[in-house]
């Protein structure tokens, strides 16, 4: 692993991804590919911006030139593919781009990382693509696909494609499936990070239905540390659950942060609930463990407030991302250069 390709690298989980590998692998050169779609921005990454060993090129991944380009231009040998449309909400007001995207765009790198013949190949998914629980119960990585949304129907056709180019090809390919992240950067329009705003200017936290639905949190830098051991250690042609084994009802969530935040919850709005809305997620990570020595090492109660604290820290990107401020970012360090 010298040169790695990560897709998707400023957005939330990418952007932590590309910070943690530039520490924790020194010999490690990363070039980040993204589009720069209304959840990239490369505010994300001003303390790496002047790494020699980071390079930003802006392209999408269903443009088969630049992503060429890109592979040969930079010898990639690695790749860690977090691109992706990925919010159910927007998925269910128009699926077309995730299919575009998700999809396409996938078969697009599987395509160009089998002829320039890369070492690794790791597609980033998610525990979605397994569907909806009951109470009880959890995720493994043999239960049988049943996704639900056109999100998640999205991303399960891209995890077969990955799996299917190991399986015809030999390409070198693992597909990791995590429970839902939360931590430093993370678009605003997720949970976690929606209710610390609203609060924050003391505006209705828009809660689907009752609440009630169940989801396995994982720190986002706990997240970062399992890809990186599947980097080096996992087995090709393998998939990996990644959880936190941290269930939480998202009302509880919501009272959780409103009392960290001293808010009241006469704040909490409850609203009509999405169309096909999964009650619960469980992720077994048992598999992960045993095979390469990994579990989450930050608590729910360390994570949440270390997520806060960098929030209320950070406003400012916050508030410019609410403006659509941020996205001059791209346009002022590089267009009008």
């Amino acid at each position: 692993m010298t040169n790695v390709l990560v897709t998707g690298g400023a957005g939330f989980i990418g952007s932590n991804f590309i910070r943690y590998l530039l520490k924790a692998r020194p010999e490690a050169r990363v070039v980040n590919f993204d589009k720069l779609t209304y959840a990239g921005n490369l505010e994300n990454l001003i303390d790496v911006a002047g790494n020699p060993r980071y390079q930003f090129v802006k392209g999408d991944i269903c443009d088969i030139a630049a992503v060429g380009e890109t592979f040969r231009k930079f010898s990639v040998d690695t790749v860690v593919h977090f691109a992706a449309e990925s919010h159910v909400d927007r998925s269910i007001m128009g699926a077309a781009v995730f299919i575009e995207t998700n999809v396409v765009g996938t078969q697009v790198l599987l395509d160009i990382a089998k002829t320039t013949g890369v070492q690794r190949f790791v597609h980033i998914s998610t525990d979605e693509v397994y569907g909806s629980l009951g109470h009880s119960g959890k995720f493994t990585e043999t239960t049988p696909l049943h996704p639900n949304s056109p999100y998640s129907a999205s991303k399960a056709g891209s995890d077969l494609l990955a799996l299917a180019y190991h399986h015809t090809f030999g390409l070198p390919v693992i597909v990791t499936r995590c429970s839902n992240n939360y931590g430093p950067y993370q678009f605003p329009e997720k949970l976690i990070p929606l209710m610390i705003a609203n609060a924050l200017d003391n505006k209705p936290l828009p809660v689907y239905g009752a609440g009630l639905n169940v989801r396995d949190w994982l720190f986002v830098e706990d997240h970062c540390s399992a890809i990186e051991a599947v980097l080096q250690k996992g087995r090709v042609g393998e998939v990996y659950n990644i959880g936190g084994n941290n269930e939480w009802k998202n009302i509880d969530i919501v009272r959780l942060l409103l009392g960290k935040l001293k808010k009241p919850e006469s704040l909490i709005a409850y609203v009509t609930d999405r169309p096909g809305h999964d009650l619960r997620y469980a992720i077994d990570a048992g598999k992960v463990k045993a095979e390469l020595g990994w579990s989450p090492g930050v608590t729910f109660e360390e994570g949440l407030s270390r997520t806060i604290d960098w929030y209320l820290a950070n406003e400012s990107w916050w508030r410019r991302i609410i403006s659509g401020a941020y996205q001059e970012y791209y346009k002022e360090m590089y267009e009008d250069r």
